[in-house]
């Protein structure tokens, strides 16, 4: 089946999620974690690290946001040949968005409650 259009979208790049090593978790060394008798490594995996993750997918935001604005640009000065194409890139950087600030919102939420932990 066959959706007529989507096919002619230029500059539109779908979201693709980044994948996550299915890889078991490493045991931690004996003497302790973080160098605490090892040798450091224990618990660190080869696979990309978090900061990474979060920069890719700003990075993403970042450009399902310039299509959303460059389809606007084109919808405005007439130039685009099918409206819906900015329509679908409109909604999807709003969606975007929201996933990105409830993830942040949710990492503070994260951040503050292991800030009042009892040591």
């Amino acid at each position: 089946m066959s959706v007529s259009g989507i096919e002619g979208m230029s500059g539109f790049t779908p979201y693709v999620p980044p994948t996550v090593p299915s890889a078991p978790p490493s045991a931690p060394e004996i003497g302790g974690i973080g160098g605490v008798g090892g040798t450091g490594s224990a618990g660190r995996s080869s696979g990309p690290d978090f900061g990474e993750l979060v920069l890719d997918g700003l990075d993403r935001l970042d450009g399902v946001q310039k299509t959303a604005d460059q389809l606007s640009v084109q919808a405005a000065t007439g130039d685009l040949q099918n409206l819906h194409d900015y329509t679908i890139a409109a909604t999807q950087a709003a969606v975007t968005t929201q996933v990105t600030v409830a993830v942040r919102n949710k990492a503070v939420e994260a951040f503050t409650e292991i800030m009042r932990m009892q040591v």
